[in-house]
């Protein structure tokens, strides 16, 4: 006769195994961190003898929860910047504060503080994507949890890899020390199509297949994104990745909100896991993933809460429940994902979304012993129906709560008993993040408080030379430039011809100076727009002096390249008043007395003005140097043939003003 170390007693049973057996007078028997056996009570009683037995006084015992796509470390920034777009919540504030402060000891107290929310929720299993890897996976499993710890791998310099290379080492060293660990499966993480490179995608897939570990990566999480797959890649992301071989590896795909049903049918054939995220994408306004036409192609759909930055919580009571009311909500059909479909999705199928479907998930004899009780005898739950069986999904699904989750079991251990931690210092951690959020207040209100700062923070942002020697004339509509360029004392070194079009941002306090983002377009021989390119500059407040006629401008100039859109500058920069200014510019780089010159001559369509502008430029960070070319700017003027009586102090981005 078969003995068990313990025999939970006095509970309804549901086992989320595929054929939904459920036991409302049932029992479960633990051996070795293992399910032994689940049935009814009085068959377990009596056929098999326990070394403890624990009455669970009709609570419903069921398998712990999984939380199939988190960033568990991300806890210490819950509620750091709110109600923003994706990307400029991304760039401009997470990995910018990321940038600034994750390190191990930070991995460490994020990913504790998430584990002691986790628990308190009822879930055993989590799919961590984040830095330092190594900590996090340490601390999850100090708390007992288990988990899919993925290391992450960018294009970008990221806190714990200067270079992708470094990133694909640290994952490879990750996954060979964490291979065959009782709790942590190692993974993965490419982190997206549009954060790697082709090379990277390639390299992250290799090793998965290597390690036979699995390979997490968000796809198709903005339209946006989706749209800059098709314009870049020439077909949507999961084509894509499928051309780069990424689907030989096991596949965690997070999100899957703009998937169409093609891309999930590949999804299917290659055996890839999906993850619904709905607050985060409710949240972030990614939009609501097609979870019930996902669902009929047959794909294993987990759900996720996303990181507390992007959530704010990691409550898988509430995911679960709105899972199945928006995919209810968009269809318009009321039985789309029923209650039971749901509480599968964050049970059995989220395990085999993660590929560990095998080992949790359900109450099946084998399993390792994961398993939950839930207490629904309060008034929010109350009353209850049997006569349907299904009764209890629904009352799970839509009626309980995390609080209402009173014991948690991992791997045959307790880690919470009557919603007492038994594997967490729960208090000693609450102080420590309180701490760690003044040091992050501290750090973004300085960064708030100047638009250089902003700017250095999501941009590689160099200063430019301090003075720009500058004259701008106004000429005649039929003023003969190109004739007056050849005379003999100017040698031109190359000529361009461009269309820009430039928005400046003013702030409300003058000295954070003016940010002036540019689309330069190169136009060629045919007139037609060739390429373009896109700059930001920062200019401070100007320093003016008349000098030999010209006009010495002294002010702070940073130059950045621009990498992003228009309105995420807008978004996240929030300037007081925009001004734009169009032109048509041929630009001449001019040499005159072994001295190097631009000179532009410009057509305004934005504000319309009336003739043409010449503008002689040059810069430097020399003071002396300044005041010499500052003469030379006057003789180039004079030169070209322009009245220098018809000269101006204005920027362009005044006469627009003034038009107004």
């Amino acid at each position: 006769m078969e003995k068990a170390d313990l025999l939970l007693l006095n509970a309804h049973v549901l086992t989320m195994d595929p054929e939904f057996r459920s036991f409302p007078e049932g029992a479960v028997a633990v051996r070795g961190g293992a399910i032994l056996a689940v049935g009814p009570a009085s068959e377990l009683r009596r056929d098999i003898p326990a070394q403890e037995t624990v009455d669970c006084r009709g609570a419903i015992l069921m398998p712990a929860l999984v939380n199939a796509h988190t960033h568990a470390a991300m806890a210490l920034l819950r509620g750091l910047a709110d109600d923003l777009r994706l990307d400029v919540w991304l760039l401009g504030y997470m990995m910018p504060v990321e940038r600034q402060f994750v390190a191990p000891d930070f991995v460490q107290l994020g990913t504790r503080l998430a584990c002691a929310e986790l628990i308190r929720g009822g879930v055993g299993t989590l799919a961590d994507m984040y830095y330092f890897e190594d900590e996090a996976a340490s601390a999850i499993a100090d708390a007992g949890l288990r988990a899919v710890c993925a290391q992450t791998v960018m294009k970008y310099p990221t806190p714990d890899s200067d270079s992708f290379e470094d990133g694909l080492e640290r994952a490879r060293a990750f996954l060979a020390r964490w291979k065959d660990h009782p709790l942590i499966v190692p993974a993965v993480a490419a982190h997206a199509p549009y954060t790697c490179t082709e090379e990277i995608l390639r390299a992250c897939a290799a090793l998965a297949v290597e390690f036979d570990a699995a390979l997490h990566i968000h796809i198709a999480e903005t339209a946006q994104e989706v749209e800059t797959a098709r314009r870049e890649y020439g077909m949507p992301e999961v084509p894509y990745l499928r051309h780069l071989g990424v689907f030989a590896a096991k596949v965690i795909a997070a999100h899957g909100v703009h998937l169409d049903e093609g891309e999930m049918r590949t999804l299917k054939k290659a055996g890839a896991g999906i993850v619904h995220s709905p607050t985060s994408n409710l949240k972030l306004a990614s939009g609501i993933a097609p979870v019930s036409k996902m669902l009929e192609i047959g794909l294993p759909v987990g759900i996720g809460t996303d990181g507390a930055a992007s959530n704010n919580d990691l409550d898988m009571f509430e995911e679960l429940r709105l899972a199945a009311l928006l995919a209810k909500g968009i269809s318009g059909n009321p039985v789309a994902v029923p209650a039971r479909t749901a509480l599968a999705m964050a049970t059995r199928m989220g395990a085999q979304a993660l590929h560990i479907g095998g080992r949790t998930g359900s109450l099946e004899p084998g399993k390792r012993a994961d398993l939950l009780l839930l207490n629904l005898a309060a008034v929010h739950a109350s009353p209850k129906f049997d006569r349907s069986p299904d009764s209890v999904y629904s009352r799970i699904v839509y009626s309980a709560k995390a609080g209402d989750v009173t014991d948690l079991m991992v791997d045959g251990n307790w880690l919470m008993r009557d919603r007492r931690l038994l594997s967490l210092p729960e208090a000693d951690l609450l102080h420590q993040a309180e701490g760690m959020a003044r040091r992050l207040d501290s750090f973004l209100a300085l960064r708030e408080s100047s638009v250089l700062s902003k700017l250095i923070a999501i941009e590689t942002a160099a200063e430019e030379e301090s003075f720009e020697i500058q004259v701008k004339v106004r000429l005649a509509e039929n003023f003969p430039m190109l004739e007056q360029l050849t005379r003999p004392e100017l040698e031109i070194l190359y000529s361009r011809h461009f269309r820009e079009y430039d928005t400046y941002f003013e702030f409300a306090a003058p000295d954070q100076g003016r940010l002036r983002y540019r689309e330069d377009q190169y136009v060629g021989a045919n007139g037609e727009s060739e390429n373009a390119r896109y700059r930001l500059t920062l200019t401070g407040p100007i320093h003016e002096r008349e000098f030999t006629g010209a006009v010495l401008l002294s002010r702070s100039r940073f130059l950045a390249p621009a990498t992003h859109s228009l309105r995420f500058y807008r978004e996240y920069f929030q300037p007081a008043r925009e001004i734009e200014v169009a032109k048509e510019r041929l630009r001449w780089h001019i040499r005159y007395r072994d001295t190097e010159f631009f000179v532009n001559y410009d057509h305004l369509t934005r504000p319309a003005l009336p003739g043409r502008f010449l503008e002689v430029k040059a810069r430097t960070w020399s003071r002396r140097d300044a005041e010499q070319k500052a003469g030379m700017i006057v003789e180039i003027v004079r030169l070209l043939g322009a009245e220098h009586s018809a000269a101006f102090r204005e920027d362009y981005v005044e006469l627009a003003t003034r038009k107004e």
